[in-house]
Order: C-alpha cells, then structure tokens, then sequence
C-alpha cells in the first residue's frame, strides 16, 4: 500500500512575512514541517518531528503578526482560524485585552490510504471511536474515513466540522473529504446542537464528528448512535481507561456506576459488596487506539471490554502495524494463564537489583483494586509481579483504606498468615504504583531522578524562590507521577510541549 499526500504547503506560506516564508522554503525536509510558531517578542520557529528550526535572528513584531493575520481567514470562537481550500489551521494566543499575540501555524495534511489499516472496522457499520494523543493523526484519519464511506462505499455522510479542521477553511470543502458533506459549527458550544441537527435535516448514514469532549456532545452522540446512524468520531484521551475514569465522557463507553451486592452475591464473586459496573450499552462499538503512525489497538466490543476492565480481568486488544514494507502485522496481546489459573502478566524490561541477579517476581493479591492497573503500575516501575487469587498465595496484599478498616475476613486470615498488606491511597495505576514503590526498594533509575527533582523544584516554588520552574521532558507515566506528588504539595501544575520533549511545569 502506498499512502499519498497533499499539504498545499505554499498556501501557508504565501501568508508568512516575505523574509520569513524564504527561510521556511530553504529548509530540509519540508514533508515533516509541523507548525510555525510565531509569538510576539521571541524569535520565530519552525517545528519539525524531533526537531526545532530558528527562522529568523530578529524577534517577532506586532507587524509581523498584523501581515499573517491579514493574510487568513477569520477567527471564530475556539480562536483558529484557516486558509480557504487548505487543511491548515491557524490558533492565536491573546493578552488579556483580547489582542493577538501569539500564532501557531499549524501545517494540515490530506493523506490518502491511512485508513486501510481499519477499513474492515470502518466497512462493518459499527460506530467506532477514535483516541490518541494530539499530532498522532486522528483528524487526518477521520478524514480519509469520510472520504472512503462516501467515495468507495456510496454513503450519505455528514461532517460536522467544529474546527474546519476536517474540511478546511471557507464554503467549498476540501477534496480530501470527497463526497461527503459538510456541515460547519458557529461556535464551540454548538456542536452538539449542529450534530442533532446533521441527523434529523440531512438523513446521513454516516455522522463524522472531531473531538468530541462535553457532556451535552457525548449525550448527542448517544441520541445519534440510538437513531440508527453510523458514528465516527473522536475524543480526548489516550487509552480505553483513561476514558473510563473521565466523568464527562465515560459515557460514550457505557459510563460507571457503582452497585451495591447482596451478602451472597459478595462472597459468590470474592468482592466487596459495593462494585463498580457499566450503566448502559455503550454509545461506540468498537473503540480504536491510534498509539503511533499506522499503529493502533482495536478493541472489538467495548461493552464486553470495559466489564473486563471492571471486573479486573485482563484486556486484549489486537493490535495492528504497517511495516516499513508495507506489510500489515496483526497480534493480539493475550496475557498467559498458569495451571494454577492465577494469572499472570510478565512485566518488561525487569529491572535487577543493586547486587547480582534479577528481581524476583512478587505475587500481589490486589484486594478492591483493579487487576489491570496493579499490572500496569509494575510494569511502569519495571518490577515483575504476579496476580494470585488468595491472599495465603501472596507475598503481599495491596488494597485501599476503606477495606482495611472493615477487617473483612480474606484480610484478617492474610494479617494471621503474616502477609504483609500495603494501603494505595486511590485504585488508581499512580496511587497503586506508589504502594508498590514502597515494597522493594528499586534502584535509583530515570523515574526516582525525575522525582528528586521535582521535589526540588516543589521546595523552591513554595519557598517563593521562584515563581514557576519547568522540569526536564519526561514520558507521560513519568509525568503523572510528577503530577501527583506536585499535587500532594498543594501546587498546580501542567504539561507543555511535544512529544519527545513534553514536561512538566510548577506554579503557585
């Protein structure tokens, strides 16, 4: 398969200053520009996958942001803008009076073939829900979707265009969307009015949507997948969990409540008698995870996947990738089950002590807690663990305070066999991965440096010695760790930046 793209590179260019677009054109590998990044009083900057180029010696001027503004089109509520018939999306930053003093160009791709990857995902009729971290691709595969159920498949499909980040800028849609039709959104708080109306005014069979993210959204896509119509669309997040714990949009997955047990119901499942399940089919299918460029995870039944989750029982989606070749590889990450049926996932790499040999693995029984994330806070830590199904099979019991108070009887024959029982604060994988931390002490390695040094930084914000303090780039399980113990420290923080390079950032 051989993927073919358009950029209309010189459209974005031509609204630069002169001086600045010659420098842009006389860079290497133009076919990877990202964005411009133009703020008022700092030298401008063209970004790169990897990389950073210094466009000019000279900082930018209020003229200089004056010439690109008069050269795009107009900025609607979310504060982008584009340039008629082109992907490109521009964003502006603005003072407190309202006035521009910043701009991001951001360089809007049409690439043909991406969807193949999932096309028989796509071609099922099934409504699927794209997540991913920004710049991974999502609105450009959203894109060709449209374009293939239009073109190739004969559908009647309406976009709902928020950002015209789907379509482009201006009244005529961008070819990259074929036949499929547009409709656009005034402004941001909108959506989920225009996307009610897409399904009532325009009969679609297909309803694409970019970035689904309030709660009024996730209740119109509900109202839309229950009417019949395929739904495409994405949303904030990085994995299925994550989505999950995010109240606002946990119910595209069928949404969480908590249940309370009978006695014997309880002691049927081995659980406490208030458990977590899912609320109501879910509003997406099938749910699809784009983890890198022709990489995702697919997970074919979501209802079934989050009782999974729920129940702490192990998930495996099938993951496919697009070789260099071309070729597409496709696995299924099936965790492994011993004779004893405990279960067991391996975590890698494994991390040896200060002194010879590997780590051995630590048998957990989590208490309350959910199987997959105690799996995903020792892989984190890099400490192999195994999950057993009693306590008297354990080197240790994890569980949460609130269990531990009511001394049920699995925990209190656990304390008489000697097993020690760890408290995590939150079942979540950072709470549960700090329990951890504090069983085996883990040679000092990149994640205990991040952490001393956030701890610094933490010690010189709230000793006023300095009114915000950026750490070094971190990969994101690193920067949630950093998060939490900022937030323990009664500070707020944020991450900024790109991937390699995004870090964390202390304030009051």
């Amino acid at each position: 398969m051989t993927l073919r793209q358009t950029d209309e590179l010189d459209a974005l260019l031509r609204g630069l200053p002169p001086e600045l677009g010659r420098r842009v054109r006389a860079l290497d590998g133009l076919e990877g520009l990202l964005e411009i990044v133009m703020d008022l009083g700092r030298l401008p900057e063209a970004r790169f996958t990897g990389r950073e180029e210094t466009l000019s010696d000279h900082e930018v001027s209020a003229e200089d942001l004056a010439y690109v503004i008069s050269h795009i089109g107009q900025f609607g509520g979310d504060n982008r803008a584009g340039i008629e018939r082109t992907l490109h999306r521009i964003s502006a930053l603005r003072n407190r009076a309202g006035k521009v003093v910043g701009l991001t160009l951001r360089v809007g791709r049409a690439v043909y073939g991406t969807m193949e990857i999932i096309r028989d995902v796509v071609e099922s009729g099934k409504s699927i829900l794209l997540l991913g971290r920004p710049g991974v691709g999502k609105t450009t595969l959203l894109r060709e979707v449209a374009r293939v159920l239009a073109d190739e498949l004969g559908k009647r499909v309406v976009i709902v265009d928020t950002s015209n980040e789907i379509a482009g800028d201006g009244d005529i849609p961008h070819p990259g969307i074929g036949r499929a039709r547009r409709m656009q959104v005034a402004a941001p708080s909108l959506q989920h009015a225009v996307m009610i109306e897409a399904v009532e005014n325009h009969m679609p069979e297909v309803v694409v949507i970019d970035e689904i993210g309030t709660e009024q959204e996730a209740a119109a896509a509900r109202t839309i997948a229950e009417r019949g119509v395929q739904l495409i669309a994405t949303a904030h997040g990085n994995t299925l969990e994550n989505l999950m714990l995010n109240p606002t949009l946990s119910d595209l997955v069928g949404g969480i409540q908590t249940v309370t047990l009978s006695d014997e119901e309880a002691r049927r499942r081995g659980t406490q008698k208030s458990v977590l399940e899912r609320k109501a089919p879910p509003t997406f299918q099938v749910l699809v995870e784009i983890q890198a460029y022709q990489r995702v995870a697919i997970y074919h039944d979501v209802a079934q996947t989050v009782d999974a989750v729920l129940l702490g029982m192990p998930i495996a989606p099938e993951i496919r990738e697009r070789i260099a070749s071309g070729e597409l590889q496709v696995s299924t990450l099936v965790p492994s089950r011993k004779a004893s049926d405990s279960l067991e996932r391996r975590s890698t790499p494994r991390i040896a002590p200060a002194g010879n040999g590997a780590r051995e693995t630590l048998k957990v029984y989590p208490f309350g807690l959910s199987w997959s994330r105690v799996e995903d806070a020792a892989r984190g830590l890099g400490l192999p663990v195994a999950i057993v199904r009693e306590p008297e099979d354990a080197d240790i019991v994890i569980t949460l305070k609130n269990y531990y108070r009511r001394k049920t009887p699995r925990l209190r024959n656990a304390e008489s066999q000697g097993v020690p029982i760890y408290i995590a604060r939150s079942n979540s994988s950072t709470q549960i991965a700090s329990a951890l931390a504090s069983v085996v002490e883990l040679r000092r390695g990149p994640e205990d440096q991040a952490l001393a040094e956030a701890r610094e930084a933490i010690e010189q914000v709230t000793a006023g010695a300095s009114e915000e303090i950026e750490l070094s780039p971190q990969n994101a399980y690193v920067r949630k760790l950093q998060h939490e113990l900022i937030e323990r420290a009664n500070l707020s923080s944020r991450s900024t930046g790109h991937e390699p390079l995004r870090r964390v950032q202390i304030y009051r």
